[in-house]
């Protein structure tokens, strides 16, 4: 098949690049970055430079291929002027016109758990937003998925341990958090990619679930702290937490609402109603060193 690849060589799309042309495929990964070319054609896949903000360049990269797969990048929330919520709705939006344009059959479309909700999911609200225009587009079958809370998502707490000797937040503790690797993400996508489904489907991606206290413990004997606490603390001593360190205060509120919506079960219930058969490979334990070694970097 003919695969088109956004996100450049990110931590889902370098990985997917990889099992793909492994498995035969002709992929093509687009990417902002004319450096990323060499290490993307390294890797036996051809690169296609531009910005997904660009329709009609996405559109000719999305021209002849069977099937196509959209994220959103990341964005710096510590820009005081990005508006997070335009420029997800925007890429969404782009993607939506170039898939229709183009006339690509398959897309697998990175969503979020959460994305179920029309309301209280803080900065994830956009993806209910894009997955209701994906779902408009005609003559084309979508995968959504909504992979759980990410394991590299516990990088920015270093700071806190190393100083504080905790990590503290609005949810955890002793509730259960659905974590993910990158890795099973990208092995799932491959998987939804090459299938050719007669109407759009969901699915969900998980690697292990855990409360917080137990991923606390997980990674504070990977880093040589055995007695490192997950501390429960206010939505609003969180937020001003990371406003503290410089976070836009509209996302950090953003991100407040979504973690609030983690720990009282709003943004996990239908996760739970519709989790994986089979939870993925990498386990905490496992990402644990790779958290260890950034940690002793620092």
């Amino acid at each position: 098949m003919k695969i088109t690849i956004t996100g450049s060589l990110g931590n889902i799309s370098k990985p997917l690049t990889q099992e793909l042309v492994q498995k035969g495929h002709h992929v093509t990964v687009i990417s902002s970055s004319k450096e990323k070319q060499t290490e993307i054609e390294t890797l036996g896949a051809h690169a296609t430079i531009g910005s997904v903000e660009d329709v009609a360049f996405l559109t000719k990269a999305f021209t002849g291929a069977d099937a196509v797969y959209c994220m959103i990048p990341r964005a710096n929330y510590f820009d005081p002027n990005l508006d997070l919520d335009a420029f997800t709705q925007r890429i969404g939006d782009n993607y939506a016109e170039a898939i229709q344009k183009s006339g690509v059959k398959r897309v697998v479309f990175l969503s979020s758990i959460g994305a179920h909700l029309e309301q209280n999911s803080g900065i994830i609200q956009r993806y209910n937003e894009i997955e209701t225009v994906l779902k408009q587009l005609q003559n084309v079958s979508i995968t959504f998925m909504r992979p759980v809370s990410f394991f590299y998502n516990l990088l920015p707490y270093i700071p806190q341990i190393k100083s504080q000797g905790i990590i503290s937040a609005n949810y955890g503790g002793d509730s259960m958090i659905p974590w993910v690797s990158p890795n099973d993400i990208a092995a799932a996508i491959a998987e939804e990619i090459v299938n050719l489904p007669q109407q759009n489907t969901i699915r969900y991606v998980a690697s292990e679930e855990l409360t917080g206290d137990e991923t606390a413990q997980i990674l504070g004997e990977a880093i040589g702290k055995p007695d490192l606490k997950w501390v429960l603390i206010s939505d609003e001593e969180t937020l001003n937490g990371l406003v503290h360190v410089g976070m836009q205060p509209k996302i950090a509120a953003g991100l407040v609402e979504m973690y609030a919506g983690l720990y009282n079960g709003l943004l996990s219930e239908d996760y739970l109603r519709n989790k994986p058969a089979v939870m993925g490979k990498v386990k905490l334990a496992d990402y644990a060193k790779e958290f260890a070694a950034i940690y002793n970097q620092k």
